[in-house]
């Protein structure tokens, strides 16, 4: 399971058995939700809304190393 990100309590991770479309696992204590890489769409979340927005605003950040760090553990690129 490689960790991405830590950053701000928030754990950015994908399993190593995953599946397109590329999406990033995100964690923060008991909460967590999968975003795709491409769209930002959330397909599953137990954060609070606000934790999520924030989730979201670091994907975002990251969405080009996220998606370069799937290809090279995949060998897709």
């Amino acid at each position: 399971m490689p960790t991405l990100l830590v950053e701000e309590g928030f754990r950015f991770f994908f399993y190593a058995n995953e599946h397109d479309p590329k999406h990033i696992h995100v964690m923060k204590g008991d909460s967590f939700a999968k975003i795709e890489l491409g769209t930002l769409l959330v397909t599953n979340s137990h954060m609070k809304p606000k934790e999520l927005k924030k989730a979201l605003a670091i994907v975002e950040a990251n969405q080009d190393e996220f998606g370069r760090r799937w290809d090279e553990y995949f060998n897709q690129g």
